[in-house]
């Protein structure tokens, strides 16, 4: 388990009082996530979103007080005894984007649980592909609703 996963599985609440207490801490958790999770060719966070879009996810968490909520599914999904159960498979028709610098582990499970029709998997881009590469993403979301469309 990574230590960010560890953190929210565990303290939810003692990191949620820390970073609800401190914009500085709020906005270096949240940017150390950046940081991490962007294209690995980008040195910075803000190479590949803008401090703008960054500015503005870490001020939502800030503003609405939400740093606890939003570690509490962490905690939540570690003390389910039912979250590592196999789910019964989803029959709906799910189009999934990765990208090839973050998330190839993902497909294997994906299709274990998952009906899907359309797979595709980004060449440039993290984690945040829809602040990093906004145009690639929409393009495949258009083509796995088009083919859905053709396809009924």
């Amino acid at each position: 388990m990574r230590g960010y996963d560890f953190i929210q599985a565990t303290r939810p609440k003692t990191l949620a009082y820390g970073l609800t207490d401190s914009p500085a801490g709020q906005l270096a958790w949240i940017v150390e996530k950046f940081k991490e999770w962007v294209d690995p060719a980008a040195k910075l966070p803000e190479d590949a979103i803008s401090r703008d879009h960054i500015l503005t996810n870490v001020s939502l968490y800030w503003f609405t007080g939400t740093a606890g909520s939003s570690a509490n599914l962490y905690y939540e999904t570690l003390h389910d005894p039912k979250a590592r159960e196999r789910k019964p498979r989803n029959t709906v028709p799910t189009g999934v984007a990765v990208s090839l610098t973050q998330d190839v582990t993902i497909r294997r499970w994906a299709e274990r649980e998952n009906n899907i029709v359309h797979w595709t998997e980004f060449a440039h881009g993290g984690h945040f592909a829809a602040l990093e590469v906004p145009e690639v993403l929409v393009r495949d979301v258009v083509k796995l609703f088009r083919s859905q469309r053709v396809a009924q």
